[in-house]
């Protein structure tokens, strides 16, 4: 005869999923709801600045000053938006066969016009032996570009990012190394706690929505630091055993 304390816990934690699962699609489509007013605030307020640019006059500035502070804060509620979204859409990923390498060739070269202008050198040292993994491109991608601006703003003075990926006997890794200012004892304790952030202008969603992709491709993520030495982050990704 089945226990029927256990036969409540067991409905209670369905009841709990469920609950769950509704409140995730719920605060998914507010953020939907959401992005569109927004777009259309900052499309607003970018054509205001145009036209004070143009106005020759100490009002117009002062104005232009203050327009700029509504422009930086639309432009970090729609990033907070879309890592917002990105984690509401972690339970429906489509884990397909794809190239590791590949994808973060696509995630450099889309940060090297950046790096040139912050004195950045990335370096990659791709293994090109590297087995293919199963991976939801587009969420993976936006993890990875995540953690890439995060080790480029840590270099606000130049540098080196060296971008490395390898064998191991569990898996593949990446590396991510970068000679920026290092991460406190402090920050390193808290950085994936969601809306934590050090930056005036960050979500605080970037770290732990990237966390939370690899996590939901089988993987995990370790960080070291040093402040005033830099910081390595390493990726490792389980190799599936049929494809």
């Amino acid at each position: 005869m089945a226990d029927p304390n256990i036969e409540r816990l067991e409905n209670a934690n369905k009841e709990l999923r469920r609950q769950s699962q509704e409140l995730a699609a719920l605060a998914g489509s507010l953020a939907h709801e959401i992005k569109t007013p927004l777009s259309v605030i900052r499309l607003n307020v970018e054509l205001i600045a145009e036209d004070l640019a143009d106005m020759d006059h100490p009002d117009a500035r002062r104005l232009a000053q203050k327009v700029s502070v509504v422009e930086r804060q639309c432009t970090r509620l729609e990033s907070l938006l879309n890592d917002f979204l990105r984690l509401t859409r972690l339970n429906r990923l489509e884990l397909v066969a794809g190239s590791l390498n590949a994808l973060l060739e696509q995630v450099l070269d889309f940060f090297e016009a950046d790096a040139q202008h912050r004195n950045v050198e990335i370096v990659r040292y791709l293994d090109g032996d590297l087995p293919i993994i199963k991976m939801d491109k587009q969420t993976l991608q936006a993890a990875l570009q995540n953690m890439v601006k995060n080790s480029m703003e840590a270099m606000s003075d130049g540098g080196q990012l060296v971008v490395r990926t390898r064998m191991m006997r569990s898996g593949v890794a990446v590396d991510l190394i970068d000679t920026g200012q290092g991460i406190g004892s402090s920050t390193l304790i808290k950085m994936f706690e969601p809306f934590y952030t050090t930056k005036d202008s960050g979500s605080g969603l970037g770290l732990p929505m990237a966390k939370k992709v690899i996590e939901a491709h089988g993987g995990v993520i370790n960080v070291q630091s040093e402040e005033g030495r830099g910081t390595q982050f390493t990726i490792e990704f389980p190799i599936p055993k049929r494809l």
